[in-house]
């Protein structure tokens, strides 16, 4: 599977997934996460932004990257650094498309996960992040979430993900 990475306008994220499955008969993922807030002063689960702007694309052959950028609503095609501009540069490779392929067997969407403390570095033993070594940054007890740091396309970026709190912690130090 040959899987890509746009970045584009946060609002047309929808309007790109749409149609990028159109011209290029992909599949295409906004990547979404399980947030809770309050309605009516009750808990709910809503689903928001996991990477605003990202979008994942899956296919089986490779696909025309300039096409890509006339997709309106994308600011540019992610590509691994050093590898020019020929068509199997911008192909997601390691630990960037082990994190797509995550995504595509959870149809795009992240559950909770447990929180553990702001500041230390934690190491998942669960979840959709199963591995990955990052560092709390914030915990919202009220909401129940955490910042943290996810390494994705050479950068690291700040997410907001979701915790349970259950018997047992799912982290280990690194």
């Amino acid at each position: 599977m040959i899987i890509y990475c746009l970045y584009c306008r946060t609002a047309a994220a929808n309007a790109v997934v749409r149609d990028a499955e159109r011209v290029f008969r992909c599949q295409a993922i906004r990547p979404l996460q399980v947030q809770h807030t309050r309605k009516n002063r009750k808990p709910v689960d809503i689903e928001r932004d996991l990477l605003p702007g990202y979008v994942f694309l899956y296919a089986e052959e490779a696909l025309d990257v300039p096409t890509m950028w006339r997709i309106d609503g994308v600011i540019r095609v992610l590509r691994n650094p050093g590898e020019g501009n020929t068509g199997e540069a911008y192909e997601l490779r390691g630990a960037d498309k082990a994190f797509a392929e995550m995504l595509l067997e959870r149809a795009g969407v992240i559950g909770k996960t447990e929180v553990y403390e702001e500041g230390q570095f934690i190491k998942l033993k669960d979840s959709a992040f199963r591995g990955l070594e990052t560092k709390i940054l914030k915990v919202d007890r009220r909401n129940r979430r955490m910042m943290i740091e996810i390494p994705f396309a050479g950068r690291t970026l700040e997410t907001w993900v979701e915790y349970e709190v259950a018997g047992g912690s799912i982290f280990e130090q690194p």
